[in-house]
């Protein structure tokens, strides 16, 4: 920070809002924008309590931040009402007021629609609803009465932020290879998800961020149609501990070992500072819990080592449990003083 962006390298279920939601709780940024749209959620866990997300920033745990949703996101309303009550954030919400609204005409289209059917799309209504925005034709979020208390110019409030040398967090949402431009087409979400895109939805400009955070998951996951390089029987991904449920649809998540060479595409891609591991205590049980490097098993340390040497960008932050603070951060330790 000030201002750090968070994006996934792989196909989304990476453990972005985990580690999202650890940098709320550690570095407390005064501001957190999500991205994207309700067909991305994010898991959090916290003291016991498990959170799915679709809409708000993951960084809601930290009281004191505020949080946005960007002018290109895309809002449900059942979805938004539903999640700012159960957080009971209402008093820290703020929406783009030129953000998108998701009408039921949307996500009737998408259930009908037997080509995004064949491709394996969440229908939660994003795509046709990003199509009438190309068009033109969608309603915005200042159109709607029930959101009027919540609106604002979301990038001058970054700006405004980042003037002031508060901390500001952006989500991404999904990975680099859901990208519509970067991924892989045609199995791939409605949108840009590199960086810059990211970026773009926001309002902020490039030469405004201090760090990109690229997050990848010890191993590979997907849900949908599409490629996974290595894919393992589900059997066998059972058996390793890899086998999962989307956080949005619940469908069970293919599974597939790291591959390197698509890590590094999206080390470059995002122009990654940093980047982040999840889910090591699924590939080395024996680091579940660890909060600190030397109680990291041997065998976990030279793993990580070795992807940070292929990859070429420090390794700052590593996942050992869902709980949102059984992470280990060197980020200190690599990068000097925060």
């Amino acid at each position: 920070m000030p201002l750090t962006l968070v994006c996934g390298g792989g196909f989304g279920d990476e453990g972005k809002g985990k580690i999202s939601a650890y940098l709320a709780i550690s570095d407390s940024p005064i501001l957190s924008v999500r991205t994207g749209s309700i067909n991305a959620g994010h898991t959090v866990v916290h003291k016991g309590r498990r959170f799915k997300v679709r809409q708000l920033p993951s960084a809601f745990l930290n009281p004191s931040t505020r949080l946005a949703v960007a002018a290109g996101a895309l809002l449900r309303l059942d979805v938004f009402f539903s999640e700012v009550k159960e957080l009971g954030v209402s008093s820290r919400v703020v929406v783009d007021r030129s953000a998108g609204v998701i009408e039921p005409r949307h996500v009737e289209a998408e259930r009908r629609d037997k080509v995004l059917a064949g491709i394996g799309s969440t229908a939660q209504g994003v795509g046709a609803a990003m199509a009438d925005r190309v068009m033109r034709r969608l309603r915005l979020a200042w159109e709607y009465g029930e959101l009027a208390p919540y609106l604002g110019n979301v990038a001058d409030l970054v700006e405004e932020a980042l003037d002031e040398q508060g901390p500001v967090m952006v989500e991404g949402t999904q990975g680099l290879y859901l990208s519509l431009y970067h991924g892989t087409y045609p199995y791939v979400t409605s949108r840009d998800t590199s960086a810059a895109a990211i970026l773009s939805e926001v309002g902020v400009g490039p030469r405004r961020v201090d760090d990109v955070v690229v997050v990848f998951k010890a191993y590979l996951t997907r849900v949908g149609g599409g490629p996974l390089p290595g894919e393992l029987e589900v059997e066998e991904a059972a058996k390793l501990g890899m086998l999962e449920k989307a956080t949005v649809t619940g469908r069970v998540r293919r599974a597939a070992p790291f591959n390197v060479e698509m890590a590094r595409r999206a080390v470059r891609v995002n122009t990654a500072t940093q980047v982040a591991i999840t889910k090591l205590d699924v590939l080395f049980p024996g680091a579940a819990g660890a909060r600190r490097w030397q109680d990291l098993p041997p065998e976990t340390r030279k793993w990580v080592d070795w992807v940070e040497d292929q990859l070429g960008a420090p390794v700052t932050l590593l996942g050992t449990g869902e709980e949102a603070t059984h992470t280990v951060d060197l980020r200190r330790e690599k990068l000097g003083p925060l």
